[in-house]
């Protein structure tokens, strides 16, 4: 049990009033405000990471045991730095350097995880099941798609990846097969009954082999918190619970957070319905619209309101876009920070003018001290990107794209934590697949028929090193079998285990790769990352479900740059800010997608997206639209030229909230001359043209 610290008085005078009202609120007050839930609604940019770390810590200053303090979020770094922020508003009020730490904050993944551990036996679980990440998962899917032969159909059946997506919505949205295949996978809807056939399998063979995949972990707590005895020990366990970005989280993990405290006692979440755009993840903004009908006491709701991070008339735009939603809280963004300069539309011929006006404003912007890095583009869809990156090239403008290979999807680091896997988990077919493919001269069929006899053998009885394999292979088999075993004893001193596979595998990196010195380094990072974890078992966990962003050869920072540019996808960018940005292709059949138009609700997602994008510059913001552009599709009207009008978010009673520009300008002597105007009467024409 984690020590308590005594009552210590917190500095908050430099908290704004609502922030210091959700801090302070239910601590050393009225009964029934303890009983309460608190509903933060945290505008972007407002302070709601400073505000929860206060009340982390206002929370333990007045009593509560850091050790039942349970705090999630989406990403490892987010929980990590909300702790140290707690951490370091305790130090600095008690006057001691080293107040308790916050076991129990992370995601929801990995808390689960834990848990999982903690509750394996009660439930099913061996204590040595390994997790999968989403490719170990596909690989399993297709595993079991080939034995029931749906790989030999003669109509095309869905592969891995579609499976697996397919499987993993029905799962976090708690949707019905047909709802979710109808909704989603239209062309998949003749396979429901095959489909699910085959996830009845994936879920047999998971069992069998003690794995779990990432889906899993949210899965099992949910049906831990449905069986009354365990819910009443897993809720015991924590007298507070504090959720970050709750628009972000699916029907299964509401359903775990109403589980753990169904009377939203000790309850806080925090999170913005405007920026609520993972439905494709299986988010719905429905968990925290419909939050406050949940409880039999409604929740006490705080608002935040003043942003500071953009100016006024930044915030006054993005506030005329999503005052348009159907359905939110109500809420208007305002700063203390003004500015004359009001966004921009800018209206430009087409990509190539799109993507050499904002080459031009970005270098302009340079030369006035403004960083590459304070600079970001944002599009909708990673192709919209492609015109520009050619044009930045040829600028020598060096850049950075989000969205690129995962450290986790590297070819390397996945066979080094598949030896690791398998040696925890010899049950685990896809990490022990790939692990024996590692020796040259084992191939898929020398695999399969030690993978057969391993799973056939009693627990522990399984001596690998008199395996079947070629002749030439044996004795690499003999330094690999006694390596896998050494690896697997529970009682090897951690991170020792990980370094014999290391020493290992960076002997097989030549054989195995041409670029073997590049991958070398990330296997060198990657037992940096190793050795700071306290067992084997919580470093492939947590690596699995939070890694690094890219591995060192493929992230895509230029390495002789030391200033580059920033272009994200919008879901890619939240979270995020910087001093300029722009936005590609505001027109409709971008924004919104013309693929996210089929309901009310995806329409309004749409909506939400062009908020979070405008609401990450903090003094520039350029919203540019092309009418003109091409778009790729895979349906019934190919590849084609669109004509483009302004993006339906962006109404004519909103335009004076911007400054209108046309780019290029065009020479004065031209300027609504008689061919300019017979230019535009033209190009209207061919626009009503396209529908005749």
């Amino acid at each position: 049990m984690t020590a308590t610290l005594p009552a210590i008085g917190l500095d908050l005078s430099h908290l704004n009033a609502a922030q210091r009202a959700a801090v302070e609120f239910g601590v050393g007050s009225a009964a029934m405000d303890e009983r309460r839930a608190l509903l933060v609604i945290a505008g972007a940019g407002s302070g709601k990471t400073n505000m929860l770390a206060h009340r982390v810590a206002h929370l333990i200053a007045h009593g509560a045991d850091p050790g039942r303090v349970l705090l999630l979020t989406f990403s490892r770094r987010a929980a990590d730095e909300m702790v140290r922020r707690a951490m370091r508003l305790l130090a600095k009020s008690a006057g001691r350097a080293a107040p308790p730490v916050l076991p129990w904050a992370g995601t929801f993944h990995g808390v689960g995880a834990r848990l999982l551990r903690d509750y394996a036996q009660r439930i099913g679980l061996g204590a040595d099941f390994t997790i999968h990440d989403r490719e170990d998962s596909a690989d399993l899917m297709n595993l079991v798609r080939h034995e029931l032969g749906f790989s030999a159909r003669d109509k095309r059946f869905p592969l891995k990846g579609t499976c697996l997506g397919i499987y993993s919505a029905v799962v976090n949205t708690q949707a019905d097969l047909a709802t979710v295949l109808q909704a989603t996978y239209p062309w998949c809807a003749e396979w429901a009954d095959d489909l699910r056939q085959l996830f009845r399998h994936y879920v047999e063979a998971k069992q069998a082999q003690q794995v779990l995949d990432y889906d899993d972990l949210l899965l099992y707590w949910a049906q831990m918190v449905a069986e009354p005895v365990l819910a009443a020990e897993l809720g015991e366990r924590f007298s507070h619970i504090l959720v970050d970005e709750y628009q972000d989280t699916n029907r299964l993990q509401a359903t775990i957070l109403l589980g753990l405290s169904p009377e939203g006692r000790g309850l806080t979440v925090v999170g913005d319905d405007a920026q609520a755009i993972y439905s494709f993840r299986g988010a719905t903004v429905r968990n925290i619209l419909d939050f406050p009908s949940h409880f039999p006491v409604p929740p006490h709701q705080v608002t935040l309101d003043r942003n500071y991070r953009s100016t006024q008339a930044i915030l006054t735009a993005a506030n005329a876009v999503i005052g348009q939603a159907r359905e939110r809280f109500t809420k208007d963004l305002w700063s203390e920070r003004t500015s004359s300069q009001r966004p921009r539309i800018v209206s430009v011929r087409d990509e190539a003018d799109q993507a050499r006006y904002v080459a031009e404003q970005i270098l302009a912007r340079r030369e006035d001290g403004i960083r590459l890095k304070s600079q970001a583009v944002l599009f909708r869809a990673g192709s919209h990107s492609a015109r520009l990156e050619i044009e930045l090239t040829r600028r020598n403008i060096p850049f950075v794209k989000f969205g690129g290979l995962k450290f986790l999807e590297a070819a390397h680091v996945k066979d080094v934590l598949a030896v690791l896997r398998w040696a925890q988990n010899p049950r685990d077919r896809v990490s022990g697949f790939r692990a024996l493919q590692l020796l040259a001269g084992v191939g898929p069929k020398t695999a399969g028929r030690i993978l057969d006899n391993v799973a056939s053998a009693a627990p522990g009885a399984a001596l690998l090193a008199e395996q079947p394999v070629p002749e030439g292979a044996r004795a690499a088999w003999a330094e690999f079998s006694a390596l896998v075993e050494m690896v697997g004893q529970s009682g090897a001193n951690w991170p020792a285990p990980f370094e014999k596979v290391g020493q290992w595998y960076i002997v097989q990196l030549e054989r195995l790769h041409e670029d073997a010195a590049i991958r070398q380094g990330d296997i060198v990072q990657l037992a940096q990352i190793a050795a700071t974890y306290p067992s084997r078992e919580r470093f492939l966990t947590e690596l699995t479900l939070d890694p690094p962003e890219a591995t060192s050869d493929q992230s895509g920072i230029p390495a002789l740059d030391e200033d580059y540019l920033i272009l994200s996808t919008i879901h890619s960018a939240k979270g995020q800010e910087w001093t300029a940005v722009s936005i590609l292709n505001a027109v409709d059949g971008c924004i919104p997608s013309d693929l996210a138009t089929g309901s009310a609700e995806e329409i309004e997602e749409e909506r939400r997206l062009l908020y979070v994008a405008m609401t990450r510059a903090r003094d520039t913001l350029d919203i540019v639209t092309p009418q003109r552009f091409y778009v790729t599709q895979q349906g019934g009207l190919g590849d084609r030229h669109l004509y483009g009008s302004r993006t339906r978010f962006i109404g004519n009673a909103m335009l004076p909230c911007f400054e209108q520009l046309a780019w290029p300008v065009p020479p004065e002597g031209q300027r609504g001359s008689p061919e300019s105007k017979q230019a535009a009467v033209d190009l209207a024409q061919r626009m009503r043209d396209m529908w005749r």
